[in-house]
């Protein structure tokens, strides 16, 4: 089903917030009831190109070990997480993921990195989305209650989010023995 809406915002000058039309699908999961762990690492493993992670907190090894499946198979695999979650989060995969060499950076700019986004095959005709309420762990699937949206066929909303990681990853300063 096609969905036409559009959604803007009016937060001071500059906010470059552009109506987008609704395309494609979308699909919402809410946890714990629904399997919002399952799919993400199903969405990673459809990966062919490339994954864009923004992380606040990675815990979940089923998630980490999706991304570095993806990572060993040869799609381009990089990584942002906040600064403070990763050297204060004692269970924070994000150090393990760097080691096995995939691209980390973590961003100290803001006082929280607090995005939650996962682009999938960003730069193809086919890339997605995958944003919501959800952390990656292990405690937002069993404990919390979340939200994730995957959003699928909409090339303009996936272009905006990738030029919004891109920025964040200019900002970001790459994590030690990182590549």
């Amino acid at each position: 089903m096609t969905v036409a809406l559009s959604f803007s915002a009016t937060v001071g000058a500059g906010a470059g917030a552009t109506p987008l039309p609704a395309t494609g699908t979308v699909e919402a999961l809410f946890t714990p009831w629904d399997d919002a762990e399952g799919a993400i690492v199903r969405a990673l493993g459809e990966a062919k190109k490339s994954i864009h992670v923004q992380a606040y907190l990675l815990t979940s090894r089923s998630i980490a070990r999706a991304l570095q499946d993806a990572h060993a198979r040869g799609v381009a695999v990089e990584v942002l997480a906040d600064r403070d979650m990763v050297s204060k989060g004692e269970n924070s995969l994000v150090p393990k993921l760097a080691a096995e060499g995939i691209a980390v950076r973590l961003e100290t700019r803001y006082a929280v990195a607090h995005n939650k986004v996962l682009l999938i095959d960003a730069a193809t005709a086919h890339g997605f989305v995958i944003t919501g309420s959800y952390n990656f762990t292990w405690s937002a699937q069993a404990r919390n209650a979340e939200n994730l949206l995957i959003l699928r066929d909409n090339p303009a909303l996936v272009r905006r989010y990738l030029d919004n990681w891109q920025r964040h990853r200019d900002e970001a300063e790459p994590m030690s023995g990182a590549q």
